[in-house]
């Protein structure tokens, strides 16, 4: 009982340090991961055809056993910034950690902007984002894509008309968890 009572704690310590800690330099945040995904091969096509995307420039996730993930992003239509959004994750699962990652959804017509955009979205649990970074692996919780790890480039397609990269920019995480990330969506 003392044990799961110290996992309670620490889990409860890193969601507070998330929530709370300050964005510097949020505007550099968006233009630094947006260039990021730009440059990578794997994501291209998906700017040059996608109806809009959802992008988060710093996700921190962490976890003992019980786990979280936060992060804060702005919504695109047509290259216009339309919004704001949240990510918010609760896992349960084996895991140790924590890291710290950017992530792109792309749209790919109007009725996946729309779902996104309602208000309240949630993405299903056990699946997984396509990982740009050679060699890292990040799961997002999205509804069919598969997280690409190793040495050969990560491919996607959008899954229900939405498409998911991520690209890891710190920490280190063990897990074999069941995740769901939700999202909120208040218009600009």
């Amino acid at each position: 009982m003392t044990g799961f009572i110290k996992r309670i704690s620490a889990t409860f310590c890193i969601l507070t340090s998330m929530m709370f800690a300050p964005q510097a330099l949020a505007e550099d945040g968006y233009a630094q991961a947006k260039s990021t995904f730009q440059q990578a091969s794997e994501t291209q096509k998906f700017f040059n055809n996608a109806y809009g995307y959802a992008l988060f420039p710093t996700v921190g996730k962490g976890g003992i056993g019980i786990g979280a993930a936060y992060g804060k992003g702005r919504v695109y239509r047509g290259g216009n910034y339309t919004g704001d959004t949240s990510l918010t994750q609760v896992s349960f699962g084996f895991q140790l950690g924590g890291q710290a990652y950017s992530e792109i959804i792309f749209f790919k017509d109007e009725a996946a902007y729309r779902d996104f955009t309602s208000g309240s979205f949630e993405f299903g649990a056990q699946a997984s984002a396509v990982a740009i970074n050679i060699g890292a692996n990040a799961q997002a919780g999205t509804t069919g894509n598969s997280a690409g790890a190793g040495k050969g480039a990560a491919k996607a397609a959008y899954i229900n008309g939405m498409a998911v990269f991520t690209v890891a920019k710190g920490g280190l995480m063990f897990e074999a968890a069941l995740a769901g990330q939700s999202f909120t969506f208040e218009e600009k």
